[in-house]
């Protein structure tokens, strides 16, 4: 009896009504840091979308956006046919595909090792450390990353200790030298800036249930595999497929600054491949934009599918 008239209590219990004008009151100051986000968002993320139009037509400056000629798919089949387009798409795949193994395991693996240690001092320096390479510029990683990998380079004289030939690894066009180089280079700009989110999350899991296991003789090992890794399975879920519909448009940052004519074959990626194409001898803003709604395309449609398979597999999912 008492259960039922719980359930009655709770069935007929309705929830306060919250205006916006109180929620505003309320958290007044996170509506305030969202704002920036929100004006930026709308700037270039949301006003710049009329822009989509010039995949179809034979964009002028002059003529403008909506007095240009129209083309069809025009742009599209230059894009799909030109030379190197199979190349390119190639390592761009095969980029994408080692940014979303090794580059995003290596984040994780990071903020477990520091969160496991067990000295303060040495956690906060590591990490101090490890961010700093992320607000180093792209031309000077990449030129630090020249010089190591030269044929005079530090790393290149180790490498050569080690037995391997003595050579500018940049200028190396076999299959798959470059594509590790690039996808390293990423793991050190970004992997103490990724691991900020994994090591908050870790640091939220309750510490009992560590002391627990601890008095009944777990590892330090078996913890981590049976209480931190299952504590921030959602989380690394979510950001395994936001990196999914990103990681066409992501790869090829550095790759400008990186590639020459003798890894043109194993160094080209979409986002070059378009740059020379429209920005060649004849400027073509029609084929670019062609180049960049087929990477959103392509990366809504991996981002999509990759929920759902996250859903099936861990029942998490983003949306």
């Amino acid at each position: 009896m008492k259960n039922i008239k719980q359930r009655k209590l709770a069935a007929a219990y309705v929830a306060p009504r919250v205006t916006w004008k109180k929620d505003f009151k309320k958290n007044g100051v996170l509506y305030l840091l969202f704002l920036p986000i929100l004006i930026w968002a709308i700037l270039f993320q949301y006003l710049p979308m009329p822009g989509i139009l010039m995949a179809f037509q034979d964009f002028k400056v002059g003529k403008g956006l909506f007095h240009s000629d129209w083309v069809g798919l025009k742009n599209f089949i230059d894009l799909f046919t030109g030379d190197a387009f199979p190349l390119a798409f190639r390592n761009t795949v095969a980029m994408a595909v080692l940014s979303l193994t090794i580059g995003f395991v290596a984040p994780i693996l990071f903020a477990l090792v520091v969160t496991s240690n067990p000295h303060k001092k040495f956690r906060r320096f590591s990490q101090t450390a490890s961010y700093m390479p992320n607000f180093v510029s792209a031309v000077v990683m990449c030129s630090l990353a020249v010089q190591f990998l030269s044929s005079d380079g530090a790393i290149t004289m180790f490498l050569s200790w080690l037995g391997l030939d003595r050579q500018n690894w940049l200028a190396n066009a076999n299959i798959p030298v470059f594509w590790l180089i690039y996808t390293f280079i990423g793991i050190w700009q970004g992997m103490g800036w990724g691991s900020i989110i994994y090591v908050a999350a870790i640091s939220g899991i309750n510490g009992e249930l560590h002391e627990a296991a601890a008095i009944d003789g777990a590892s330090r090992f078996r913890r981590i595999v049976s209480i931190t890794l299952p504590g921030i399975l959602p989380l690394i879920v979510m950001m395994w497929t936001m990196n999914i519909g990103l990681v066409f448009k992501l790869v090829g940052n550095n790759i400008l600054l990186l590639y020459m004519p003798t890894t043109y074959d194993v160094a080209d990626c979409l986002s070059t491949y378009t740059y020379r194409m429209a920005f060649g001898s004849t400027v073509n803003y029609g084929l670019s934009t062609a180049s960049g709604l087929f990477q959103s395309v392509l990366g809504t449609i991996l981002l999509v599918v990759s929920n759902r398979l996250g859903k099936k597999a861990t029942s998490y999912s983003l949306f």
